[in-house]
């Protein structure tokens, strides 16, 4: 048995094991001493050497990176020429800077031929160079070059600064565009005009009319589902509002009487989008909500990084206004993270930087120059809900046996992520 003076190592392991109740108890108080007391002074330690060396305490804060999904997300490593890409998961701005790569290096190739063109030199010229150094009898040595570690796709498209990243819509593939050229046309954006339904038999009329306030230029349109009335299906209802000048159709689905499901009906022709919907909360619930306005909000769109996800960028751009009125100063974001989008409206407005408030950071960790003085303030509007995308169908869907696009599927890597 261990005398009464022993003391526990600074292991997390017990010093003994011992069939009595108390004494584990006891045993197990003073091992977490021992824990906390050997913690806090490595902290003082480590705080004294950082106030004499400020680089240690810099060197600690830049490794100190938080090791979180999306700094784990994994790319598929495909080459630049993928058609469309809705079925890889792939950088669209990596895809650009290697063309962009490319090209410079065929250019730089290029150029070094012609200098060799303009002082004389040949390609037989350098050949009989080669040739007549190897008839030499001086022994030479060809230094072998170093083995190039080639950075995977993960690691070349991957930046702890990615969820903050804006979507860049002019990176969109040309065969993506060409596939959906309804999505991608370069006429002059039309005003959108959406209508907005429920599924049958459904009880969510006042979500719809909250729908109505954040989609501009939109109208509610029960959908009736007596038993002696016509029910029209979503292909009939598509070409009712395509003859009436709209140019989008919203179905809002339910499910014991809360949203579960959104379809997004792209007119005349399609595609058709099925989200599911969670986490809904009207605006009159939130803490500190405001009323929105009529005034045609700004849209935002955040981390949309591969094919499918600009498409679904694209989707949303069409049902916004592409000029708004900033008077209103009201804004919608659409923020992708690990495949979830939510979508949040708020109020903002510009007021000076209290002396207790630090100065605006940018993405890449430093402060934005121009903007000391000046901080935002936001009010949620309402209402909020989270997204995910489940199918992406061809044209519009009529019934059973639909042919679709995209559909989403049971993926087992939970850092592999499509949009």
């Amino acid at each position: 048995m261990a005398s009464k003076k022993f003391k526990p190592s600074a292991k997390s392991g017990l010093p003994f094991k011992t069939g009595n109740r108390e004494k584990r108890q006891k045993l197990h108080i003073l091992r977490k001493k021992t824990l906390d007391n050997t913690r806090r002074d490595e902290c003082f330690r480590r705080r004294r050497e950082e106030d004499k060396d400020p680089s240690l305490r810099e060197e600690r804060l830049r490794k100190n990176v938080p090791l979180t999904l999306e700094r784990k997300r994994v790319w598929d490593d495909v080459d630049r020429d993928t058609g469309d890409g809705l079925g890889v998961s792939v950088d669209v701005e990596r895809l650009k800077r290697q063309k962009v790569d490319e090209e410079a290096q065929t250019n730089g190739e290029n150029g070094s031929s012609q200098e060799g063109q303009l002082y004389g030199i040949s390609g037989d010229d350098h050949d009989s160079m080669i040739d007549s150094a190897s008839d030499s009898n001086e022994p030479t040595t060809t230094p072998t070059p170093p083995p190039s570690h080639r950075k995977s796709a993960t690691e070349r498209a991957t930046s702890p600064t990615n969820s903050t990243a804006s979507t860049k819509l002019d990176l969109t593939p040309t065969a993506l565009a060409a596939r959906f050229p309804s999505l991608f046309s370069t006429d002059p954006p039309h005003e959108p005009k959406t209508l907005i339904t429920t599924s049958l038999n459904s009880n969510l009329h006042n979500e719809a009319r909250l729908l109505t306030t954040l989609f501009p230029n939109s109208v509610y349109i029960p959908r009736s589902a007596h038993r002696h009335s016509h029910k029209y299906s979503v292909h009939e209802i598509a070409s009712f509002a395509s003859n009436r000048s709209y140019t989008a159709v919203l179905v809002l689905k339910e499910d014991q009487k809360k949203p579960t499901g959104l379809t997004f009906v792209h007119l005349p022709k399609g595609p058709t989008f099925h989200f599911s919907i969670s986490n809904w909360v009207e605006g009159r619930r939130l803490p500190g909500h405001g009323n929105p306005t009529q005034h045609m909000p700004e849209l935002i769109l955040n981390n949309f990084r591969t094919p499918l996800g600009l498409l679904t960028a694209h989707l949303f751009r069409t049902m916004f206004p592409p000029q708004p009125e900033l008077q209103g100063r009201q804004v919608v974001t659409l923020h992708n993270q690990r495949d979830y989008i939510f979508l949040r409206r708020h109020r903002y407005v510009f007021r000076e930087k209290r002396q207790t408030e630090k100065n605006v950071i940018g993405p890449d960790g430093k402060e934005v120059k121009g903007v000391e003085g000046i901080r935002a303030g936001l009010q949620e509007l309402g209402p909020r809900f989270t997204m995910k995308l489940r199918r992406i169908d061809r044209g519009i869907q009529r019934g059973s046996g639909q042919e679709w696009e995209w559909k989403g599927k049971m993926e087992k890597e939970r850092t592999k992520f499509q949009l």
